[in-house]
């Protein structure tokens, strides 16, 4: 992607992914300071939230925990499935860039009824419903997203979450400027046409990798950004019996690929069904990759703006209006007062 072309700074879309650098390098991790001692109270914590503003930033979080073993347990669930669990030992986080998610206004309203102490929102807007529901509320400095899909509060909510569970750890966040410099390059690098063809002409583009929030934030960002159907096939599921309804005119875009296991997908998919796959990764690999910075502790980060710049050119290629989805909307299901 590049600003200084029409093709791209005509979309409210990509100037706002290009905004992601500098929400990285100015996010203040002591924003998240004056949650950590009703966290450290509870037994665990619960990130929730619809679409979005969950999948990438709550399944990283529980990634990072889990990976540096943490002494927090981290767990999400969609809002309403949520409603089903006793979470009076957890403090929940609910996310919703509008305030005014239908889901997380029910959940959040049914846990403070039944007195629940440590229910925190996170929004993008002051003034919201979930703020008035809320123990306390975190909103981001990102601004207002005029695109449907939401990409820059993606980030964003994930830096929050991320500066909070070190917090509670004991843990310094640094090195955020090496980050925002990462994620700009990875924004900003030339995608071989010959891979944006590949995508482009696919029937079905399928995302493959670590449950991290990545593929599938980036499978739903797919639907958002090309039109195109996608799915997300977690870890190595994609060659454990899904190839026997496959074909050759679907890819499959496989983030950070397992050393291990390239050659069983190479077997299973590219010789046995016939289809592409394309890599994004930090690394070569066996397949047409597109080279990415190596984030390190934050590599989730990377890898997503790696991806939107993907699908914006694929979007692009298509002769798609980026800011205009047919039928998706800005707020998917709206909190309507009585």
């Amino acid at each position: 992607m590049n600003l200084n072309e029409e093709k791209y700074n005509k979309f409210a879309l990509v100037k706002e992914m290009m905004e992601t650098p500098g929400i990285v390098v100015t996010f203040d991790p002591e924003v998240t300071e004056r949650f950590v001692e009703k966290v450290k109270s509870k037994k665990g914590l619960f990130l929730t939230g619809e679409g979005s503003s969950r999948i990438f930033p709550a399944k990283r979080a529980i990634t990072a925990s889990l990976r540096d073993n943490s002494s927090l347990p981290v767990m999400t669930e969609g809002c309403t499935q949520a409603e089903e669990y006793d979470l009076s030992d957890y403090a929940v986080f609910a996310a919703s860039n509008s305030g005014q998610t239908k889901e997380v206004v029910r959940l959040t309203t049914g846990l403070k009824n039944k007195k629940h102490d440590a229910v925190f929102g996170l929004t993008a807007n002051p003034g919201t419903k979930l703020g008035e529901i809320a123990d306390d509320t975190h909103v981001l400095t990102c601004g207002k997203e005029d695109a449907v899909a939401a990409t820059k509060s993606v980030i964003e909510q994930g830096l929050f979450y991320d500066s909070l569970i070190r917090k509670v750890n004991g843990e310094e966040m640094e090195g955020l400027r090496d980050l925002a410099a990462k994620t700009e390059k990875a924004l900003t690098l030339e995608i071989d046409p010959a891979i944006t063809g590949i995508i482009s002409n696919a029937s079905i583009i399928y995302f493959a990798g670590r449950n991290t929030g990545v593929a599938e934030e980036l499978a739903l960002k797919t639907n958002e950004i090309t039109r195109k159907k996608s799915a997300y096939l977690e870890g190595t599921f994609a060659v454990h019996g899904i190839e026997e309804v496959m074909d050759k005119t679907e890819v499959l875009i496989w983030i950070e690929p397992f050393p291990a296991e390239q050659e069983k997908f190479r077997e299973c998919l590219v010789t046995g069904v016939g289809m592409n796959i394309v890599a994004i990764s930090s690394v070569k690999t066996i397949f047409p990759t597109i080279i990415i910075p190596d984030g390190g502790e934050y590599a989730e980060y990377v890898q997503l703006a790696a991806g939107w710049n993907v699908l914006v050119e694929t979007g692009i290629s298509l002769g798609i209006d980026l800011d205009k989805p047919t039928r998706a909307r800005k707020v998917g299901n709206e909190y309507i007062p009585e």
